[in-house]
Formats: C-alpha cells, sequence, structure tokens
C-alpha cells in the first residue's frame, strides 16, 4: 500500500509552511518522513542541503537533535519531571551550558516563570503546551515541526498557542512545519499545502 507518492517539497530557512488535509490523508505520515522518524521506501530526505533518510536510525536521532524540535498535540512532557526540568531535559541532552537559565528565560517568555516546581498534571492543557513550546525553542531549532499543536485545546488557549508560536517562530527565526485540520490556523503560514490521499495538491514553486 503507498501512504505518500509523488511528493516534492522545500522548505527554506525562517518559512513557515501549513499541510492539510482530512483525516487519513497522510499528513502525519509526511511529517514523520521529513523529521527522519520514519525512512520513505523510495525517494530521499534531505536536511540542511545533507543526506538525512539514507543515516542509520541513531545517526538520524543525533541530527534531528542537533537541528530540530517537535510540538505535539499531546504535549510528550515527562511526567515525574517539573516543568523547568522538562525545558531542560533537551539543553542537557545536547551538552548546552547554563540549561537552568535557558529553561528559565523561555518559561518566562511563554507566561509560566511562576510555575517552574510544577507537575505536568497540575497543568491545564494550555499550560502544558505552552511548556512545550518553550522546551522546543530553547534548544533553538533551525526547524521545528509541529503536530496538531492546538487540537486538544479550547479555543481561548488554542489561540494564546498560536500567537506565541508565531511570535517566538518569527523572533527565532525558525522555518516551522504546521500539520493541522484548522484551516485559519494554517492561513498564519507563509504557505498552506493540502494532501489529498496521499498527494500534495498545492503543487512546489519550480
Amino acid at each position: 500500500m503507498t501512504l505518500l507518492e509523488h511528493i516534492a517539497l522545500q522548505v527554506q530557512p525562517g518559512e513557515s509552511v501549513a499541510i492539510t488535509g482530512p483525516s487519513g490523508s497522510g499528513k502525519s505520515t509526511l511529517l514523520g518522513i521529513l523529521a527522519g522518524l520514519d525512512v520513505p521506501s523510495e525517494g530521499e530526505v534531505m536536511l540542511d542541503g545533507a543526506a538525512f533518510s539514507a543515516l542509520d536510525e541513531d545517526q538520524r536521532a543525533l541530527r534531528r537533535g542537533e537541528l530540530c524540535a517537535f510540538v505535539f498535540q499531546s504535549f510528550h512532557l515527562v511526567s515525574d519531571l517539573n516543568v523547568l526540568e522538562n525545558v531542560m531535559l533537551p539543553l542537557e541532552i545536547k551538552g548546552v551550558s547554563q540549561p537552568a537559565q535557558i529553561a528559565r528565560q523561555w518559561l518566562e517568555r511563554v507566561g509560566l516563570g511562576h510555575r517552574l516546581k510544577h507537575f505536568p498534571t497540575t497543568l491545564s492543557g494550555g499550560e502544558q503546551q505552552r511548556v512545550a513550546l518553550a522546551r522546543a525553542f530553547a534548544v533553538a531549532p533551525r526547524l521545528l515541526f509541529a503536530d496538531e499543536p492546538t487540537g486538544s485545546l479550547d479555543h481561548a488557549n488554542g489561540q494564546r498557542v498560536i500567537e506565541l508560536l508565531f511570535d517566538m517562530n518569527r523572533e527565532a527565526g525558525t522555518a516551522l512545519v504546521l500539520v493541522t485540520h484548522d484551516d485559519p490556523l494554517a492561513a498564519r503560514c507563509q504557505r498552506h499545502l493540502r494532501l489529498e490521499a496521499g498527494r500534495l495538491l498545492t503543487p512546489e514553486p519550480a
């Protein structure tokens, strides 16, 4: 069974690209392949001008950790770490100096500087997603993948997360690939591509 075919996609530094489409159209599959979480059976993925999909799993993980970050619908916070520790974790893995200071700065940026010692289960969904945003941007990624980042939030919290996402994206100059069912959210991106049955309906510029 072919899930995706004839996909040709380029994302430029600092660019924001939305991918929409009905359930089952291949959005999450495409995001997983672009992020190196899955490997295409044909074709290749290039990251920062170098072959990415041809690397083995450990090599892809290392490269992904150097250049990329993620924000998911379900937050993916570590339940037994507090807010500060959750944001520090990828910084420590990356070997960044002063991880606590950087984590605090980003948590202040998303309005959670007063919640540093709280654990994820004590936070609202909107607060958890703001922690996830702080964690993603703290590592200064070149490319951010966001998979339905407001899908589990109410409208008010969703709007706050959206504003933070685009403000931080613009300030950091991070490229953004956003998968969403929300057409108004997709319209905030510089480009809006649509998947139908594994094919991109909006052609890429030559």
